[in-house]
């Protein structure tokens, strides 16, 4: 280990910085918010340095540098672009026995500035030893994506019921059980979803009933799945999927996002095909009962966002209904992921103001739309669930009066490595589905913003592989 990760505390203590311009700005800064007081030594400041500096948040002096200035301080940076003048301050630090941190020089630092993922009180810092600076900023990067942004206000929930909890357990191992069972659950869930009320209320109930049996009743997370690329889903949806006990999925679910799933969880498939259903809505709702009051995890795992033609409000509905504990995780639609993947833009002051999603199939299998209402002028159009209905939606959309030239496309298993993009107009589209053989899932957009895909055509999934 070439370095000792350590945290500092330096509040209300002095810090001497030399240097004023745009990187000594970067280290400025984390010792504010470390609750530092600084001193900046520099002819010169930068933008943000000299409006700190009228606010009154640091002290700057224009002199040169002089190893007296080091006397008295917790913590020494040199930062300027005279590798003389931050020799000389690493050498006056060292002397004194003052950390010091030469920024891009690590042969004359006794300590490192790391990465950090700033989650207070939790703080998390990752460093390379100064070796690669960017690697360790990939490293934070990635980290914050499984990181909620609500680890803080837990750590503080958590720090508030130490003591109640210590004097209900008195047993090591019975207290780091319920602890683990707490920031794992529904408790922690409700803090990371903003109710922080409920979530202290909930974990005084539980301190009230550790003598008793385990709670049966576990909780259902209604998880958006994004229209297919795994890059697009959100940190939240990564972290529920990450614990569930169960996940139950759609066809719509890509394989890359799936894989994102906890390793050693239950996958139940429930995907929906036209006129082949796995299982039944109605199944699926009880399903997610039964799962949840065996007192487990559940991820209920759907393609694109599931109050979008996803049946996202039945299932709830049935868990309300019963009782359980849910929370719902938007994703992004296919609509918007599919359309900004095609280089088609759902709206543009000079094609479309407004645009209407429907579903391209009823649940009788019928394609029954208001026509008068989607064609209006400057209006985009996306279709789910229409390829079996093509020729009617065409049809009915020139019966009603939209020009047979209106520009459509076809985004056949869009953001993934095997998107295919068709354009045509409302008299070709029903030939091009069926010579160029388009299968499910493929959206439908409709309207003049398609003929923009020529010029922004910018995801290429062919390089990609």
């Amino acid at each position: 280990m070439d370095f000792l990760p350590i945290f500092l505390d330096l509040k209300r203590r002095p810090c001497v910085v030399i240097g004023g311009g745009e990187v000594a700005a970067r280290k400025i800064s984390l010792l504010l918010n470390a609750g530092a007081q600084v001193t900046v030594y520099a002819p010169t400041l930068c933008d943000s340095v000299q409006r700190w500096a009228g606010e009154g948040k640091i002290r700057h002096e224009t002199r040169e540098f002089r190893p007296e200035m080091l006397d008295g301080c917790a913590l020494a940076i040199a930062a300027t672009d005279r590798a003389a003048i931050n020799r000389q301050v690493s050498e006056s630090a060292k002397t004194r026995g003052i950390p010091v941190n030469v920024v891009d020089q690590p042969s004359l630092c006794t300590f490192i500035m790391p990465s950090i993922i700033d989650r207070s009180p939790v703080v998390m810092a990752v460093s390379t030893g100064g070796a690669s600076p960017v690697l360790a900023r990939l490293i934070r990067a990635r980290l914050e994506t499984l990181i909620p942004a609500g680890y803080g206000r837990l750590a503080r929930l958590v720090s508030a019921f130490r003591d109640k909890v210590k004097q209900r357990f008195t047993h090591p191992p019975h207290r780091r059980q319920f602890w683990e069972e707490v920031l794992q659950g529904p408790i922690a869930e409700l803090v990371y979803s903003g109710q922080e009320d409920a979530a202290e209320k909930a974990l005084q109930q539980r301190i009230d009933s550790a003598d008793g049996a385990k709670a049966a009743v576990g909780e259902v997370y209604l998880v958006g799945g994004g229209p297919g690329d795994p890059d697009l889903l959100t940190f939240r949806a990564l972290r529920l999927m990450q614990q569930a006990d169960v996940v139950v999925y759609d066809r719509l679910v890509s394989p890359a996002v799936l894989e994102l799933v906890r390793r050693d969880a239950e996958r139940i498939y429930a995907g929906k095909e036209r006129d082949n259903h796995a299982l039944p809505q109605e199944d699926i709702n009880h399903l997610l009962v039964r799962l949840a009051k065996e007192g487990k995890r559940v991820v209920r795992l759907k393609g694109g966002d599931p109050f979008i033609f996803g049946r996202g409000g039945e299932e709830i509905d049935t868990l309300a209904a019963e009782g359980i504990s849910f929370q719902v995780v938007p994703g992004i639609t296919a609509a918007a992921g599919c359309a900004s993947y095609a280089g088609i833009p759902l709206t543009h002051r000079d094609y479309a103001q407004s645009v209407v999603f429907v579903t391209g199939h009823l649940q009788d299998g019928s394609v029954n739309l208001n026509w008068p209402a989607l064609v209006q002028p400057h209006q985009t159009i996306v279709f789910y669930m229409g390829l079996h209905g093509i020729a009617t939606i065409c049809r009915e959309l020139i019966g009603h009066g939209m020009p047979t030239s209106t520009m459509a496309a076809l985004v056949q298993q869009g953001t993934t490595r095997n998107q295919r993009v068709l354009t045509g107009d409302l008299n070709t589209l029903p030939a091009i589905v069926a010579q160029a053989k388009v299968k499910a899932p493929t959206l439908i957009i409709v309207g003049d913003v398609v003929k923009l895909h020529d010029r922004l055509d910018w995801f290429k999934p062919n390089a990609a592989n």
